[in-house]
């Protein structure tokens, strides 16, 4: 699916499918972390099943109101014990599946919202 976004200084997810986003035109194929402020870096996780609660307590070091997590091809939830580090900073964690965290990551840095995306790309079959 392409986007057609509207114009903004934030860094923009423009389009998706199976293992890959393109961010400001450029296609990615690994997992990462977006923020609205300049934030991108890789995530070191190819599957959900790859997950660590050391992979949220380094989103809980972050700067970030709120984290969307997209947990690949579908809605996943990590176990609640591994949110501790969030909820003792405060900071909220959505959950869904990676398509939508991107359009949901949009939407909020479209707003000026300081928001981290945490995007779990699985590679396509």
């Amino acid at each position: 699916m392409k986007f057609q976004p509207d114009r903004t200084d934030t860094q923009n997810i423009s389009a998706y499918g199976p293992g890959w986003i393109g961010v400001d035109g450029e296609k990615l194929t690994t997992s990462l972390i977006l923020g609205s402020r300049g934030l991108r870096r890789e995530w070191a996780c190819a599957h959900f099943e790859d997950l660590t609660p050391e992979h949220f307590a380094q989103l809980a070091e972050l700067d970030a109101e709120l984290i969307i997590f997209g947990s690949g091809s579908r809605n996943r939830f990590p176990p609640p014990a591994w949110l501790q580090p969030l909820m003792a900073k405060r900071m909220g964690l959505e959950t869904m599946d990676t398509q939508a965290a991107c359009r949901t990551y949009n939407i909020l840095a479209g707003e000026g919202r300081n928001v981290v995306a945490a995007l779990l790309l699985e590679p396509s079959a």
